[in-house]
């Protein structure tokens, strides 16, 4: 991934050790459950209910026994081989040093390969990975919300013309306390979620009571087939809307550094997965005991509709905090997933402020949250209803979940050299479940799921776009790169030097940066302790103490420096310094001069990249974030010095 970091910002490659979460499991295990299934916890109020309407001009699924059981049937299976063996049992354990999610994913296998040529195709396929969550993000606020906000008209019918007002308003407050941090909020997560799940799991269990054959049927893999037999073309249209029980799954794989592995595991396995199953079986048997007219009216909304009268209002309000919270775990993922790209050279520096002096992983990015609040208003208002907006959710979730395979594949093979026989097996179900299901999504293209495609494709072009860019940026500037102990001799005898320490900028370990070639030019100056600082972005998640700072004396007072950093890991500068003496005398900032070199690009018709990207490239340079914020530097003690650079 070095290959793609940009100029003054990170690059990459060591290996560091495992900081997996600490504490009990039990403990971890209830955060889980306020955290990383709120997105799949909140999907029985809609994805029952989604797989018996009618689709794509196509009529609905027909309400009767034969079809109920299928759906259930399709449903746990889903569940089992998606969620429990594909991510619970298997791509949890291709983990980065503790951490998931699809970058992670993608730097550990840049990392064992030592870059070789097969993994140019899996770094695309992460990006685009990448970018279909981005677009996940934007839908799952807005789909979970107004899902949740109409419940509202069985509180009172007279609620129902404020559905969609009443969910933007939810929404934007969500968005505008971001920047005050969810720590506080955040430790009520685990305590709702686990009442929800609860509640949901007993509503499910009051309607089993009656009709506890449900249960056999739906564990009976026969009932599934029979659903395919039965209907052929029009069942596999409902999968586009099935696999609204599995949105979220991969959140687990995303959210593992916050929780590990074994908790995660163990609050699906004993309570997350028994509860959904429980509810979604009591839709079922609630159904099947109804006439026919009355089946029919009650599957347009059976999630609400199987919560008794005396507690409706409190399992509504119950139902949209929980949709709440599976947005917020979507929009911090995003905030987390953004800080990687960075650091890892997918995206520009962007103002990266901590909201928690105890938590690392409590961050606010405004832009990121600003971007999102608006793309999910204007969906909410858009499609103005969740039924419409299910057309738009799955193809997100289900190409991301295709992609990880594909990755997953790469590490049983390549990095744990599992042998063909033992691999493919395993991979090949994984695939035809994952193909299944995006082609089933694929259907809802012209009803909406472009939405996604479209979002996915325009954040792809601007991550690849910024690493393509900057990768023929450093290009360009190591061309004719001088060596830094051949300048180190030659500037000697020829500049006057003067007392203090000046820190250079360099976006790489090769070459004299621009900024100190332009100050002695200019100046004439040099200072008595020169110091070039290359800061290194490894494909680990954190970096230890002793491999943080490596140093090179070049002799008449030169010294190139290498800096080191996890993707995970907030970069300060002054912070490091502080506690070395590697360069001959500790460092006093007040004695110390940071030189910064920035680039104006001119666009060309040099081979590398098409005008209009170079363009694009410009403008995310131009609204970059400072180096001097972004590295912490000190306000009064930096220098800015320019050039141009032909890419």
């Amino acid at each position: 991934m070095s290959d793609s970091v940009p100029a003054d910002e990170p690059a990459a490659q060591h290996s560091m050790q495992d900081h997996s979460p600490t504490g009990s499991i039990a403990k971890l295990a209830v955060g889980a459950i306020g955290i990383v299934f709120g997105d799949i916890g909140t999907s029985p109020i809609y994805a029952f209910r989604e797989t018996f309407a009618s689709h794509h001009g196509a009529p609905g699924i027909q309400v009767d026994p034969v079809h109920i059981h299928g759906v259930l049937s399709l449903v746990f299976w889903s569940m089992m081989i998606v969620v429990t063996f594909k991510y619970v049992l298997t791509i949890m354990k291709a983990d980065n040093k503790g951490e998931g999610g699809s970058l992670a994913l993608l730097a550990l296998i840049n990392r064992k390969s030592e870059g070789a040529l097969w993994t140019a195709p899996f770094v695309l396929l992460g990006v685009f990975a990448t970018a279909l969550f981005y677009g996940d993000s934007m839908i799952t606020p807005a789909m979970s919300v107004l899902s949740a906000t109409e419940g509202l008209q069985y509180v009172h019918p007279g609620f129902k013309d404020w559905i969609v007002p009443i969910a933007v308003a939810i929404l934007f407050g969500l968005f505008a306390i971001q920047a005050r941090g969810t720590a506080k909020v955040g430790n009520l997560f685990g305590p709702i979620m686990l009442v929800y799940f609860l509640a949901i799991a007993v509503m499910g269990v009051m309607h089993l009571v009656a009709m506890p054959h449900v249960i056999l049927e739906t564990i009976n893999p026969l009932n599934a087939v029979n659903f395919f037999i039965t209907d052929g073309f029009r069942a596999f249209i409902a999968m586009g809307s099935v696999v609204l029980a599995v949105t979220g799954a991969e959140a687990l794989y995303a959210d593992m550094g916050h929780f590990g592995r074994k908790p995660i595991g163990v609050s699906w396995l004993a309570f997350v997965l028994p509860a959904l199953m429980l509810n979604y079986m009591g839709q079922g048997a609630m159904v099947l005991s109804l006439d026919p007219a009355g089946a029919a009216e009650v599957i347009k909304d059976p999630f609400f509709l199987m919560i008794p009268e005396i507690v409706r209002i409190p399992v509504i309000f119950l139902a949209l905090a929980a949709t709440i919270i599976a947005s917020q775990a979507v929009i911090s993922g995003a905030f987390s997933l953004t800080q990687q790209a960075v650091q890892l050279g997918f995206l520009p520096r962007m103002q990266i402020k901590h909201t928690s002096a105890s938590a690392a992983g409590q961050i606010y990015i405004p832009v990121i949250n600003w971007g999102l609040m608006i793309m999910v208003i204007v969906l909410v208002l858009f499609f103005g209803s969740s039924s419409k907006l299910a057309a738009a959710y799955g193809i997100a979730v289900t190409g991301a979940m295709f992609i990880d395979t594909i990755l997953l594949a790469a590490v049983l093979v390549s990095l744990w050299h599992w042998p063909l026989w033992k691999a493919l097996p395993l991979v090949a179900i994984f695939i035809i479940v994952d193909l299944a299901y995006l082609g089933a999504n694929l259907i809802k293209v012209p009803d909406g799921g472009w939405v996604p495609l479209v979002m996915g494709l325009a954040i792809f072009t601007l991550l690849t776009t910024w690493g393509k860019g900057r990768q023929l940026m450093r290009a360009r500037m190591t061309e004719s790169a001088l060596p830094l102990d051949v300048f180190a001799k030659s500037a000697h005898g020829s500049a006057a030097r003067v007392p203090g320490t000046a820190i250079f900028m360099a976006s790489s370990n090769v070459g004299v940066p621009s900024a100190l070639l332009h100050n002695i030019k200019h100046n004439k100056v040099l200072h008595e302790r020169v110091v070039v600082l290359t800061i290194d972005v490894q494909d680990v998640p954190y970096v230890e103490g002793p491999d943080r700072i490596e140093v090179a004396a070049l002799g008449e007072g030169f010294y190139r420096m290498t800096m080191r950093y996890g993707f995970m890991e907030e970069t300060d500068i002054p912070g490091a310094l502080a506690g070395t003496e590697l360069c001959g005398a500790p460092f006093e900032m007040m004695k110390t001069s940071f030189f910064l070199s920035r680039q104006t690009l001119l666009a060309s018709d040099k081979p590398g990249m098409a005008i209009w990207r170079e363009k694009l490239f410009s403008w995310m340079m131009r609204n970059a974030e400072s180096a001097m914020e972004f590295f912490g530097l000190p306000t009064n003690r930096v220098v800015e010095l320019g050039s141009q650079v032909e890419i």
